[in-house]
């Protein structure tokens, strides 16, 4: 069994494929920043933020066009973009954290 940290790992590489997937795509890319509110300019910041990649994989996910699309582009298993996200900061359903 993979440890906490090789999961994240692979999790976080998962993450920066799809962000260079959306970002790489002329359709998707202004509708990824109309949703965040994110400037174009500004992605590169935005992404040492937590949450943002798990943000990447959400925005994925929502559309199981893209997901397959994302997944046939990068020889990633759909299933695993799910388990990435849950393994990165902000990407689990527990939203009852206090910052």
């Amino acid at each position: 069994m993979a440890n906490a940290a090789s999961m994240r790992e692979e999790a976080e590489n998962i993450a920066v494929k799809a962000l260079g997937f959306v970002a790489s795509d002329p359709e998707l890319l202004p509708r990824f920043l109309a949703i965040t509110g994110i400037e174009a300019h500004s992605i590169r910041k935005a992404a040492s933020e937590p949450g943002f990649l798990a943000g990447v994989l959400q925005f994925i996910l929502a559309h199981e066009p893209t997901l397959m699309r994302f997944a046939e582009e990068t020889g990633t298993p759909p299933a695993a973009v799910g388990k990435a996200l849950r393994a990165l900061p902000l990407g689990d359903d527990n939203h009852e954290h206090s910052i």
